[in-house]
């Protein structure tokens, strides 16, 4: 930074600069006018236009006024002040008024002004110290000359700069101005101080004299500088203001009170009302105001209820519990900040069906997430209760899964609900499940090629075994159920009910294999079996040899000079693609992703299975929102969301996220919205803390609200928030000690600016090819988390390994003791992917589509290690069990994740404590603390290997792995290495040994 020579200023300019730090306000007069001198006792004498005697001639500046009249309250030094309000200025000349005093024996005068009716300018309080001749007073900044001096035009008079600096992205308790007008000299390090304009807003006013611009850096007086990345800032004279390092000349005041807004929204538009079961689905388009639509009012009529009127922040309500076979009408009216009422939209109307059979919705657990250590399921490949929902799909024998009897849909919720008592026996109280809507593609065994995101697919559901049963019954063990959902994208063949493509499709020699004859009345739903074709997969509702109507499809149904595998002919607009032209634009993005890192990652296609939505549609938004509140009202506890990095946070901070909130504290309260989990991938396959240095594409970016305003349209404001997050840069981003103690103290974290999803932790992930690299890096990411005791930690999982590996964890059984160990006393929450704890296909292939088996990859079905029965006793415990499972739960890693669970179940600290690494010596060694009430639990954790803690309090510790017992007179505890995989729990307090000894911890 250029700061100039360091020496003083001169003496004129010195004290015009310290005469102006308050700047100018005003105020009523009160206390700070009183401060000026409200005397009403003898008058001071005035006279008008003489210079007769010791007289001061006062000229005020009225160019950043609207007042109708101009008064000068004074006193004479050592004399009494005018009476309020004081004497009349006259008019005199272009944007002044003035007058003259007779000031007797003094060499001075104190003076305010005001307009007569209440307003001042007392100077900030500390009214104005005048002298004597021709004195003018212009913004608060004090010069001597006549203005209007020749030809009846002001004579130039010194020039001022009024700075305001912004520290909101910055967290100054402080600023300070270090300037130099142009031509002059720098002030001392560190310049002058800044006063406090208003939130996030500093100000001060200097003098330039002759000069009309200066060199400015701004700095927090702690050896914190913003000096414009070196190239110091120009501001000019005038009023300027600097946020996030632009400068805007001539600007409007920023802590200007804005007038009042009387402008109301404009009225929504396109509502539409659709009726299933008792359940009206009602959305709409946005509405636009000149400040920013805040909610909606909703007014229902219709039925017995009478009038009914819901507030509701999206734009989209799923109005539930109606009559059945009952017409409702519905109006919408938006609301703005200031409580602006539009007018109401086009009525809509729903009638509604006969009440579904099935049981009631249920109700989350609605606990503190981080109790709950997850088990993570992909449903169709876990354990099949059902063979009749069973089905291969069109790749069965291509894939060669016919030949190992392994269709693709195998597990089921029927399987699931069986083994849950598996899942609780090895000490799991939260199952993450992929995602249930009903998929559509050649191989969505999965479930993230969502095409009916309304209804859940029936190749996982049974009698008896439906979702809802499979939440209920795990709410009835006392475990939760996450829910993987997908905003990002549909199927290939686009979403039903939003929009779905007609493809090019000849019956002919080539291809009738492939197109399946149209069945007039029947529709696609996975499992039913078409009794012309015998096919569950019926395509016959996609195809058409004739161009449809509105066809934007290129080249409809001509050859495009290519051969499929078969040497069959292929056509245009035969297979759905981004730049087909098959999707409209309104709703989905016509590219493919070219640059990963860059912004077109969040609006192109990511895989031709996956057609992109365009999130930042109102439309799209309200198609995915009243989807996703009927699993919020079916009692899920959370969601974990797929491809959350292909959707600007703009989107989620501004649409899904208080959506989710929204439902989930209409349907089950407060306390269940606040602790619904909602967890993100932000897929960052890369080992540093910022996904190769963009701030936009990493984990820890989603755990933030915006710091500013943006466009009302959601497509523009993605992009200037993509912009200017991007220009701020990892070093521009807020940081949080949420995860981290204080010395030793646990401290209430702070979530005010918390979006509303925590994440996956992708840098651990990458990195637990070892455990200490795991550790390492994942602590370097801590500060840069809203509050990373929520992370989701796992070591491998159904897409990825370590280090971007394609295969499931093969690190040896030791190794998978020691990642285990870390996760389960490290902040986070511990989360496994089935069949880990037997170390199930490691080494092998995640996913390799249809192109080889699925019982040689990652993906490979788990059911046969289940065989048998099992009933749990408890978390962690088993009360019996027989057949394959029962070997199963004797494995090395399974004793040993059940005393893992144990441990942290019962150590608070383990839990939801927050950590530090102050006063310990080790490799993977901390401290971890949590305070809540009448709880108080302190751990000092070491991993492998050996540790010393120094400054703990004093005190008795327990070891809950050994129960071996310390106590504590001199701060300091030194433990010896446990040996690989083990680890040492010292508890303050603590309740002893918990768990009986196993394979590792001993």
């Amino acid at each position: 930074m250029e700061r100039g020579p360091t020496r003083r200023l001169p003496r004129l300019l010195a004290v015009a600069a310290v005469a102006a730090v308050t700047g100018t306000l005003l105020s009523p007069l009160g206390p700070a006018a009183a401060s000026a001198g409200t005397t009403t006792g003898t008058t001071a004498g005035t006279t008008s236009g003489t210079t007769a005697g010791n007289t001061a001639t006062v000229f005020y500046s009225t160019k950043t006024r609207n007042w109708s009249s101009y008064h000068l309250h004074y006193a004479p030094d050592g004399g009494s002040w005018t009476t309020v309000p004081g004497t009349a200025m006259e008019p005199a000349c272009a944007d002044w008024v003035k007058k003259t005093v007779d000031l007797g024996p003094a060499s001075g005068l104190r003076a305010t002004f005001n307009d007569g009716n209440g307003t001042w300018d007392n100077n900030g309080g500390a009214n104005y110290a005048l002298g004597t001749g021709n004195i003018t007073v212009k913004d608060g900044v004090v010069a001597h000359s006549d203005p209007c001096a020749g030809s009846g035009t002001p004579s130039p008079a010194p020039n001022s700069a009024t700075v305001y600096y912004s520290t909101e992205a910055l967290g100054w308790s402080t600023a300070n101005l270090h300037y130099a007008p142009a031509g002059g000299s720098w002030t001392t390090v560190p310049g002058i101080g800044m006063r406090a304009a208003c939130a996030g807003w500093w100000k001060q006013t200097v003098a330039l004299g002759a000069a009309t611009s200066l060199k400015a850096a701004f700095n927090n007086g702690n050896g914190t500088w913003d000096n414009n990345n070196g190239a110091d800032y120009t501001l000019p004279a005038g009023t300027s203001t600097v946020k996030n390092r632009k400068v805007t000349p001539n600007a409007q005041d920023p802590c200007a009170a804005a007038p009042p807004d009387t402008t109301a929204p404009t009225a929504p538009a396109g509502l539409t009302a659709k009726a299933d079961g008792v359940s009206v689905v009602l959305g709409w388009q946005p509405s636009t105001d000149d400040s920013g639509v805040t909610g909606y009012q909703v007014t229902r009529t219709g039925g017995s209820g009478g009038t009914i009127v819901t507030s509701v922040g999206s734009t989209v309500l799923t109005d539930t519990g109606l009559a059945e076979r009952t017409t409702y009408r519905y109006t919408v009216r938006a609301v703005d900040a200031a409580g602006n009422v539009s007018a109401a939209s086009a009525p809509a109307e729903a009638t509604t069906g006969a009440k579904p059979a099935g049981p009631a919705p249920g109700k989350p657990l609605g606990t503190d997430p981080r109790k709950d250590p997850i088990y993570f399921v992909l449903t169709a490949r876990f354990h099949d209760g059902d063979p009749a929902n069973n089905r291969g799909g069109s790749q069965h024998v291509k894939s060669g899964n016919a030949a190992h009897g392994d269709p693709m849909f195998r597990g089921d919720f029927k399987g699931l609900v069986e083994r849950l008592d598996y899942i609780k026996a090895l000490g799991f109280s939260a199952v993450w499940i992929t995602p249930v809507v009903l998929n559509r593609s050649d191989y969505d065994y999965h479930g993230y090629h969502g095409w009916d995101f309304y209804r859940v697919d029936p190749r996982l559901e049974s009698a008896g075994a439906s979702y809802q049963d499979l939440i209920d019954a795990a709410h009835a063990k006392g475990m939760k159920i996450y829910q993987d959902v997908v905003y990002n994208h549909s199927s290939r063949w686009g979403a039903k009910g939003l929009f779905t493509p007609t493809v090019y499709g000849v019956r002919d020699s080539q291809w009738s294999w492939y197109y399946d004859e149209r069945q007039t009345g029947f529709e696609y739903d996975g499992l039913t079996v078409d009794a012309r074709s015998g096919k569950s997969y019926y395509n016959g509702d996609l195809w058409s040899t004739a161009e449809p109507a509105g066809n934007t499809c290129l080249n409809w149904g001509r050859p495009t000079g290519g051969k499929s595998p078969e040497g069959y002919t292929i056509y245009n607009c035969q297979w759905p693609s981004p730049t087909s032209g098959m999707f409209p634009k309104a709703l989905y993005h016509p590219c493919w992703i070219g640059n990963w890192e860059g912004e077109d990652s969040r609006s192109c296609w990511l895989h031709e299975d996956l057609a992109d939505f365009d999130t930042e549609s109102a439309t799209v938004q309200n198609h995915l929102i009243g989807a996703y509140n009927k699993y919020i009202d079916m009692g899920v506890d959370g969601f974990r969301v797929d491809t959350a990095v292909h959707i600007p946070r703009t989107t989620w901070n501004r649409r899904f996220l208080p959506a989710i909130q929204e439902r989930v504290a209409q349907r089950h309260g407060a306390g269940a919205a606040r602790n619904f989990f909602v967890f993100g991938e932000v897929a960052a396959f890369v080992n540093d803390k910022w996904n190769r240095g963009s701030v936009n594409h990493s984990a820890q970016f989603y755990t933030w609200k915006e710091r500013k305003e943006y466009d009302a349209d959601d497509a523009k404001a993605s992009l200037e928030m993509y912009a200017y997050e991007q220009q701020l840069g990892p070093s521009g981003q807020p940081t949080s000690d949420n995860a981290f103690l204080r010395g030793n103290a646990y401290h209430a974290p702070d979530h005010a600016r918390f979006s509303g999803m925590h994440i996956i932790d992708m840098r651990m992930h990458m990195n637990f090819g070892d455990a200490h690299n795991a550790f390492w890096n994942g602590k370097d990411s801590d500060d840069s988390v809203n509050d990373a005791t929520y992370n989701v930690v796992y070591v491998d999982s159904h897409d990825y390994g370590p280090n971007k590996s394609a295969e499931r964890y093969a690190g040896g059984t030791d190794a998978w003791a020691e990642n285990m160990s870390l996760m389960w006393t490290f902040r986070g929450i511990p989360t496994l992917s089935y069949g880990s704890e037997i170390e199930f296909q490691a080494g092998k292939k995640i996913d390799c589509g249809p192109s080889c088996p699925l019982a040689t990859t990652g993906r490979a079905y788990f059911g046969d290690h289940l065989a048998g029965q099992v009933t749990a006793a408890g978390f962690s415990k088993v009360a019996s069990a027989s057949g394959a499972v029962a070997a199963t739960l004797e494995r090395p890693l399974v004793k040993h994740l059940q005393r893992l669970n144990e441990i942290r179940r019962a150590v608070p600290a383990l839990q939801s404590g927050q950590y530090s690494t102050e006063g310990v010596s080790g490799g993977m060694a901390f401290k971890r603390r949590y305070t809540d009430g009448g709880t108080d639990s302190f751990a000092l954790v070491t991993v492998s290997g050996s540790a010393t803690y120094s400054g703990i309090p004093n005190g008795t510790y327990v070891d809950a792995v050994t129960g071996d017992v310390r106590t504590v007179t001199n701060g300091s505890l030194t433990v010896a290495a446990p040996g690989k995989g083990n680890l040492r729990v010292y508890v303050l307090g603590g309740p002893g040994k918990i768990g009986a000894d196993g394979p590792y911890l001993k």
